[in-house]
């Protein structure tokens, strides 16, 4: 097969979708791979590296996507690389439709079939590419949080882990899921007033037994939540649902009542986000304020983090990337349970239930 490997074009996106091993492990199982000049670059993989790997040079990504009958992204496409695909193509990447009509609407018309690292699951069930950048985002999520809570940043001047005589920093955490399991750790280690949210209670249950007393649990109870939130210097937006539109759990008025200088990151902006004032935001502008409180909403944190993000996310894509690429896309697809809970546009329709309801489109699932 005809592999293609684009550059990122998203704002500071740094990550890369496979590095030179990656490409070398592909080659040497007779594929062929096309990875656009530079690509590499941000993650500090260099042309030629990609080159002693067995990989054709692009001078640009239309001859990527022209050479191409499997693109491999991190990212969703932007409108800028709509034009550059064909019928027939098949995308594997991030693609976070539920937050997207524009896109999902494109992919069907286009007659693309669209795989998402973000429902692609593992034999026991669990999120295999997702799981890596949810970790770094949620480790992320604390370490932003404590820089913006800065006065010169426009935050509270509050230091995180407080100071002998003076109380630490209220950290409060919507889920604890990967990302807010990791958020968690950071925000423990830097010594803050942590509080997590989580309906599951068997996870809140093993967050405790982990943390002996050095966290709060709690139920989402909604009145619970209003009032953490409230009263929080920091709250990291944690809620997934896998394909689907995240949850509002936090409304406009409870975020004003947060006193002016507190801080958000919403780590669910990827679906639409868990917090009524969260739109996204981009590293070149990665904050706003509503009602006095600082919003931090970058949908792709790890991008900025790029040689970590690479290496973590092709040792997760690359058995599924192999697998496509050597039983075909169709048979891989009817072979492997988990590549196909990844499909989320096949043949003009809509294969994912959670993007099928955010958007209105009608579902049609794989036979």
């Amino acid at each position: 097969m005809i592999i293609g490997v684009p550059k990122e074009i998203k704002d500071q996106e740094y990550r890369v979708s496979l590095t030179p091993d990656g490409v070398r492990t592909l080659t040497a199982a007779g594929h062929t791979v096309w990875v656009q000049s530079t690509a590499g670059d941000g993650s500090g993989f260099s042309d030629e590296e990609y080159r002693r790997a067995g990989a054709n040079i692009a001078g640009s990504n239309e001859q990527v996507f022209k050479e191409s009958e499997l693109i491999v992204k991190v990212k969703e496409p932007l409108p800028p690389e709509y034009k550059l695909f064909r019928s027939g193509q098949t995308l594997f990447t991030f693609l976070h439709l539920a937050a997207s009509a524009e896109l999902t609407r494109f992919l069907v018309d286009a007659g693309v079939t669209a795989i998402a690292y973000e429902t692609t699951e593992a034999e026991d069930h669990s999120f295999p590419m997702l799981r890596p950048m949810s970790e770094i985002a949620g480790r992320m999520a604390v370490q932003i949080g404590a820089h913006y809570l800065e006065r010169s940043q426009g935050g509270r001047g509050v230091l995180l882990s407080g100071v002998p005589g003076v109380p630490p920093a209220r950290v409060v955490v919507l889920g604890a899921g990967v990302v807010g399991s990791a958020a968690t750790r950071i925000a423990v280690g830097m010594g803050a007033q942590v509080t997590v949210f989580n309906l599951d209670l068997q996870r809140l249950r093993d967050l405790d037994d982990l943390y002996q007393g050095r966290i709060v649990t709690r139920a989402p109870n909604q009145a619970w939540i209003d009032r953490e939130v409230a009263h929080a210097d920091l709250v990291v937006g944690a809620v997934m649902v896998p394909g689907a539109r995240a949850p509002r759990i936090v409304s406009r008025d409870v975020v004003s009542r947060m006193r002016p200088g507190s801080v958000i990151v919403d780590v669910s902006v990827d679906q639409g986000g868990c917090i009524e004032t969260t739109r996204p935001t981009s590293h070149s502008h990665p904050v706003y304020t509503v009602d006095g409180v600082l919003h931090y909403c970058v949908p792709n944190m790890p991008g900025i983090v790029p040689r970590t993000s690479t290496w973590a996310l092709t040792n997760a894509t690359l058995p599924f990337i192999v697998h496509l690429a050597s039983a075909g896309i169709q048979q891989a697809i009817r072979s492997h349970r988990g590549l196909a809970q990844g499909v989320n546009v096949i043949d003009g329709t809509v294969a994912c239930r959670g993007v099928a309801e955010a958007h209105g489109f009608r579902f049609q699932p794989l036979p």
